[in-house]
């Protein structure tokens, strides 16, 4: 998943946009964007949507992001969406590998009251939106089966440490939330799950998320979350290889292919070495070739 669009649960018309938006994924949001009056209403309308939409073909991944485990409303929101049978939920504030073992838990028991395959509803973690969410980060590695990502929250993370502001004059994030980026980022990689960045919440500066997400991209994640449709088209362009990374990358895998065995190659005037060949795999399997 490319782009990942955060859509309010009770947004009306707001959902249909979002679905034609050209995202990846849809995360119907019931956490930060629903105040606590209306969550029961927001509820309802994630499962009246999740019904009528689930069943299409052709359509965007549809994520809810629940409330956290720490909110007491994670099990008023499962009984709620799960018959729906969204593809994953949106684990925010999730606080290492044992609260995704609780969370699949509860998935696991209103599937089987929903009549669902058990592990049919993936989780996509909000890993580090917390001080104890980054001391954890390192802790998903086969925690469930059921993990599709990890991704990480500034806004949350700021509030609790008290800052005045989690980038600076020029849109780059201050030194507490690069490291909080790149705890995401290894905690990935340890897990080998993808790692999805975060928000740019500037969706006006079509220029500033272009450079952060190309930077986003050179460092490893594959995807990122949206909070406006206009922000899809850039952060699809940004995570589609090009057919010349591609034609490279096919380039790498059948230099190693002609050489069985050979630690490094050369490719283009270029010794390359194993991790090289990693590299031009995955990038392969992204996008099926």
């Amino acid at each position: 998943m490319r782009s990942l669009l955060f859509v309010p649960a009770d947004g009306g018309t707001k959902l249909d946009k979002a679905m034609a938006s050209g995202a990846d994924a849809v995360i119907i949001d019931l956490e930060d964007s629903i105040t606590p009056e209306r969550k029961a209403n927001a509820r309802a309308a994630c499962l009246e949507f999740l019904k009528a939409t689930a069943p299409k073909t052709g359509r965007p991944k549809l994520l809810v992001r629940i409330n956290g485990l720490d909110t007491g409303m994670t099990d008023a929101d499962l009984d709620a969406i799960v018959a729906g049978k969204p593809d994953a939920v949106v684990f925010p504030k999730a606080e290492g590998g044992s609260t995704v073992v609780h969370l699949d838990a509860k998935l696991t028991a209103r599937e089987a009251i929903a009549g669902l395959p058990e592990g049919s509803i993936k989780v996509l973690a909000q890993a580090v939106e917390s001080a104890a969410g980054l001391f954890a980060a390192g802790t998903y590695r086969d925690a469930s089966k059921r993990l599709i990502g990890m991704t990480w929250g500034p806004e949350d993370l700021s509030a609790e440490l008290g800052a005045e502001a989690n980038r600076d004059e020029h849109g780059l994030l201050t030194e507490p939330y690069r490291l909080a980026r790149n705890i995401c980022l290894y905690g990935a990689a340890a897990a080998k799950l993808p790692a999805i960045e975060t928000v740019y919440v500037d969706f006006r500066n079509t220029e500033g998320l272009r450079r952060d997400t190309t930077e986003a991209r050179r460092d490893g994640f594959v995807g990122r979350l949206a909070i406006h449709p206009a922000q899809v088209a850039v952060i699809n362009e940004v995570f589609t290889p090009t057919a010349e990374q591609i034609e490279k990358a096919k380039a790498v895998v059948a230099a190693f292919a002609a050489k069985p065995g050979a630690g490094a190659v050369g490719v283009d005037g270029k010794m390359l070495d194993r991790p090289h060949l990693v590299r031009a795999q995955n990038l392969l399997a992204r996008t099926g070739n």
